[in-house]
């Protein structure tokens, strides 16, 4: 797994939109939080380009969902990634103390903690680069002291609880638990225009178990229902980005009625996702179901390398080409063929043919040359585990192409050509800006519906004119059962679709944008 992943996007979690939070009182009964657009600022490529170049960025990725079951005997571990796309960020203002502090922070489903730089901070320049909190200054303040630890992909932060009001537009939260940061190495927080970051997920994955900010709402009565909503607004000419709503939904935000799914484990926002679809034919990957994950914190959409690979395709994106892929097509195309027409159960053919087993020690190549040159000196564990990576998608592949009646050499011109399109090391794969006209629509089955992206959803567009750059928004990753396959839907995915985070009744709800 460990190998296969890093062949994943190192810059998965660096995709954040950049943008000023402003909050506003209603006489609704809801708090709005309003997003707004901030300019391109080049440290933050810098800082994203220097991070996409760390392996351990993935590893991030990997703790952050808790792919690998356990992170081990210390409890008070969990790990977030962060996230920093090219032009912007989502992040907003919020008080600790009394008076209130003011702090930044990312507003993250995808993790449950608020944690921000401390005043004890020495040793760490980036504690110098922002604002720090001085409990001190604090007449709510309450000494907790228990140590905290949250690693990322560029290093950890660490420190300590404390416990103070926490202030969220008219909103006070008392007694809030909360992380002061007294560690932040890394060149991400040296150049990051967030403070620290503000958890929207469920206690089951906080830090020490401590009670998220959003709990304490519910449960201290300020809000009217136990709801919060995303809006997202997608036009960058706009100066307002977007809003979080606490409380309750606006209906200026969302036109038609959403359409619910239960959480099916508690933690991350998860659901279960139905058919990924290419111009509405299905792509037969996740036909059976696959888990997803909906992620405030995430700009991409993030899904098992298959059908990444065949999205890519179907867009024309173009990344490295992978020659393991293209070795099990020319020595054992033919037999993978013939082994699916016999009606060989599809997930033991790898392994009948040699490439993988599942005795315990995944991705045992046997009698096919090395590509790599022994030179190199890299590990045949990775190449072995990349051939059954390989295989595995071929016969996916295969599978769908031939229920579609196509014939043998079609069908290994067609994964040839996928092979083609596998994401390249760093994960991205650009796309041509004048093709968008010819690109297909991308849908998501969700609750028995579609969920349509048109091109121009699902293509990020970096600079205008001439020097203007055009990056597919899926990128891989491969999450094994009973875990995965898993979907990370991002605000790529969030940005056209209104969505809803219902606490209450432990429910996610998508509607078409307003």
């Amino acid at each position: 797994m460990e190998a296969e992943l890093r062949s994943v996007t190192a810059t998965l979690f660096l995709c954040f939109l950049l943008f000023p939070l402003v909050f506003s009182a209603s006489n609704d009964g809801l708090l709005r939080v309003g997003l707004k657009k901030r300019k391109f600022d080049q440290n933050n490529r810098v800082a994203a380009n220097l991070h996409s170049k760390n392996g351990d960025a993935v590893t991030a990725v990997i703790r952050k969902y808790n792919l690998r079951g356990t992170l081990g005997d210390d409890q008070d571990i969990d790990i977030v990634s962060l996230k920093n796309y090219m032009d912007a960020q989502y992040f907003g203002e919020i008080g600790i103390g009394t008076p209130p502090q003011k702090f930044t922070v990312i507003f993250d489903t995808g993790s449950s903690n608020l944690w921000v730089p401390s005043s004890k901070c020495y040793f760490s320049i980036a504690c110098y680069l922002h604002p720090k909190y001085k409990s001190s200054s604090s007449t709510t303040y309450s000494k907790n002291g228990k140590p905290a630890a949250i690693q990322y992909g560029t290093g950890a932060i660490s420190g300590f609880f404390s416990e103070d009001h926490v202030t969220v537009g008219d909103l006070v939260v008392k007694d809030q638990e909360f992380i002061e940061a007294t560690k932040e190495p890394g060149i991400t927080f040296l150049v990051a225009k967030f403070d620290g970051i503000l958890g929207l997920g469920f206690q089951e994955i906080s830090v020490g178990n401590a009670v998220p900010v959003w709990y304490n709402m519910v449960k201290q009565g300020l809000l009217k229902e136990p709801v919060f909503s995303f809006w997202f607004n997608r036009n960058a000419d706009e100066e307002v980005g977007g809003e979080i709503v606490f409380g309750g939904v606006d209906p200026d935000h969302y036109v038609g009625e959403h359409t619910y799914v239960p959480v099916t484990q508690k933690g991350y926002w998860q659901f279960d996702m139905g058919d990924v679809l290419i111009d509405g034919q299905t792509t037969g990957f996740c036909a059976g179901g696959c888990a997803a994950i909906a992620d405030s914190g995430t700009s991409l959409l993030v899904g098992p390398t298959t059908i990444i690979t065949e999205l890519n395709h179907a867009i024309g994106a173009t990344g490295i080409v992978s020659q393991e892929c293209k070795t099990v097509v020319a020595e054992y195309g033919d037999t993978i063929i013939k082994m699916i027409l016999a009606k060989d159960q599809p997930q033991k053919i790898c392994s009948q043919i040699g490439l993988c087993t599942f005795d315990g020690t995944r991705g045992v190549s046997v009698g096919i040359k090395s590509v790599v040159d022994e030179d190199n000196h890299k590990s045949s564990a990775g190449l072995s585990d990349a051939m059954c990576s390989a295989c595995e998608m071929t016969v996916v592949w295969m599978q769908n192409q031939l229920k579609q009646n196509q014939t043998q050499d079609r069908i290994l011109d067609y994964v040839n050509q996928l092979c083609d399109r596998l994401p390249s090391p760093m994960g991205e794969s650009a796309v041509d800006c004048a093709g968008l006209s010819s690109m297909p629509s991308v849908s998501f089955t969700i609750g028995g519906k579609q969920f349509d992206l048109a091109p121009e959803q699902y293509v990020l567009k970096v600079g205008e004119g001439e020097v203007a750059q055009c990056i597919s928004g899926f990128t891989a990753l491969d999450v094994p059962p009973p875990r995965g396959p898993l979907w990370i839907l991002g605000d790529v995915f969030m940005g056209q679709y209104h969505t809803v985070f219902d606490y209450g009744n432990e429910r996610i709800g998508f509607a078409e944008a307003a």
